[in-house]
């Protein structure tokens, strides 16, 4: 296996054996040999029976000792942002105010003209214990105007020439579902939590459909070289749809991806309900709302104040608007999938979909397949709620070993139970559909995996207040990488396993996930992808 590839490379019968193969499927959990016909799994079980039945100019692939699984899919993510992270000032990897100032100071120099947008950072780790502000990006670049987006997507900081550009004074009164930080002298320290984003859009030029376009193929490639065959995409905004079906038509884009539109661009799947390009790979399931904000920048609606500040968090979405919103989507058999991170957020969102999905007679559809997205914070009384109502869990494992750092903080010890339940939920009989929120996390299945199975930091880090106990088995972290992912968005039987029949999606990684210590899942190398029975990605 050579090297990487955007378009497919090839199609016919394929052969894999030569490696430990996890088919995801309970009654039969390992295979020795996978035939692959076309796009669809010819057979799974004993080479012996699979080399009679491959046809003599199969493509024989020995995997010598790499294992092969269900295509991994990110039921969370924003394909566009991944892409735009790469090619815009990446801060995923800052590490300190100091060297995010380095950073920008770096890129203005090779970059010396117009306005400077960059994404990633995350405080919580910094020795400076405290969000950037604009002073230190006038340092890194006087008179220019920057903006850089936290990692999560709540919360930004605008450089003193971005304030003014906009408009944003001591008088400017923050937006509903938003908060504008200030400093002591009562002017804004150039932080904009949420809604209050909105008062600098207009300072940074939005991406150009070219920019977009590049950076969607980027993603694609990037997402396939790390072993995904999909994923479930967020808050898509029409244009983007559509440069999204053009590349998958014109064959440079390969990948499964179940979109969930942003409101702005939801008119056509609520007016029909879900539909599917001509190639079937990119479908369009719903719609994505925001009930609160992030934890970290304090954004989570709680239920009780915040143990390390004032304020119960914000409401990003009104009622009467969501409500709306969900009766449309009711009606057509379209998905909901609301972010949910607090555990008033969760609260308020599980009543909101227990209203909406109701009868006449009080009767509620649970096979709707709603989704909470994040799910992070979930109170005592409403973990039953998810499996009563059908709710699916859309979980990111990576988001507990980053945010563990944090949260105490936040949330003091009483109820830091509540955070990042993985355990919790299966138990309660709900379905995890694990995913990566990138661009907010690194979008690595191995990352993933890794988190749900052992719960500790990359560098083996954990502690009492991490609830260690909420780690999942290594087939319940499977299933909620594979099989949930397709279960969530409507395709279980379609994919998500390795059985005869199914569409020929396989994961390969040059580590047996399922064997391996913990520390060695990092190490795996993703060697093989396949989507729909044609090889995307080698190595």
């Amino acid at each position: 296996m050579a090297s990487a590839s955007l378009a497919p490379a090839f199609a016919g019968d394929i052969l894999i054996h030569g490696g430990p193969i996890h088919t995801g499927v309970a009654a039969a959990p390992t295979a020795q040999a996978v035939l692959i016909r076309d796009d669809r799994i010819a057979f799974v079980g004993d080479l012996a029976a699979a080399q009679a039945k491959a046809a003599k100019d199969a493509r024989d692939i020995d995997l010598k000792g790499a294992a092969a699984f269900p295509g991994f899919v990110d039921a969370h993510a924003h394909l566009t942002g991944v892409g735009l992270r790469e090619l815009t000032l990446n801060l995923d990897q800052t590490q300190s105010v100091e060297a995010l100032v380095a950073a920008v100071k770096a890129y203005a120099a090779t970059h010396p003209d117009g306005p400077i947008f960059g994404r990633g950072w995350i405080e919580t780790h910094w020795p400076e214990k405290r969000f950037p502000n604009r002073a230190d990006l006038d340092r890194a670049a006087p008179g220019r105007v920057i903006v850089l987006e936290r990692a999560d997507g709540h919360a930004s900081v605008a450089s003193t020439a971005a304030l003014a550009k906009a408009g944003v004074t001591k008088d400017t009164a923050a937006p509903t579902g938003g908060q504008i930080l200030k400093g002591p002298d009562g002017a804004p320290d150039g932080m904009l939590i949420d809604h209050a984003q909105g008062l600098i859009a207009g300072v940074i030029p939005p991406p150009s459909d070219a920019l977009k376009r590049q950076a969607l193929e980027k993603a694609g490639a990037l997402y396939a070289s790390r072993g995904w065959t999909g994923l479930g995409n967020m808050s898509v905004e029409a244009p983007d749809l559509a440069i999204l079906t053009e590349l998958a038509a014109a064959k440079t884009f390969s990948l499964r991806v179940d979109n969930y539109m942003d409101p702005s661009g939801a008119a056509q799947v609520l007016a029909k309900g879900p539909f599917t390009d001509a190639t079937g790979l990119i479908r369009v399931r719903g719609i994505k709302l925001y009930m609160d904000g992030a934890l970290g920048s304090r954004g989570a609606a709680l239920l009780e104040p915040y143990s390390d500040a004032e304020g119960l968090g914000l409401q990003l979405t009104p009622r009467d608007k969501g409500l709306a919103l969900m009766k449309q989507a009711k009606a057509v058999g379209a998905q909901v999938a609301m972010h949910a991170i607090g555990d008033r957020g969760n609260r308020m969102t599980l009543d909101w979909f227990e209203e909406s999905l109701a009868n006449e007679k009080g009767m509620i559809d649970t096979k709707a397949r709603w989704r909470i997205e994040h799910a992070q914070i979930v109170a005592d009384a409403d973990l039953p709620r998810f499996a009563k109502l059908g709710v699916i869990a859309s979980m990111q494992p990576s988001h507990a070993i980053g945010d563990l750092y944090f949260a105490p903080a936040r949330l003091g010890k009483a109820r830091l139970h509540e955070g990042y339940r993985w355990k919790d939920v299966l138990d309660s009989g709900a379905v995890i559909a694990a995913g990566s929120d990138a661009p907010v996390e690194v979008g690595d299945p191995r990352i993933e995996f890794y988190a749900a199975v052992y719960r500790h930091s990359l560098d083996g880090f954990a502690n009492a207040d991490w609830h260690l106990d909420e780690a999942v088995s290594r087939d319940q972290a499977l299933r909620m990488l594979t099989w949930a992912p397709a279960y969530a968005a409507f395709a279980e039987q379609d994919r998500g396993t390795l059985e005869a029949g199914k569409k020929a999606d396989v994961t390969v990684f040059s580590k047996d996930l399922m064997t391996v210590a913990p520390p060695e899942i990092l190490k795996a190398d993703a060697v093989l992808t396949i989507v729909d029975g044609k090889v995307v990605f080698e190595k």
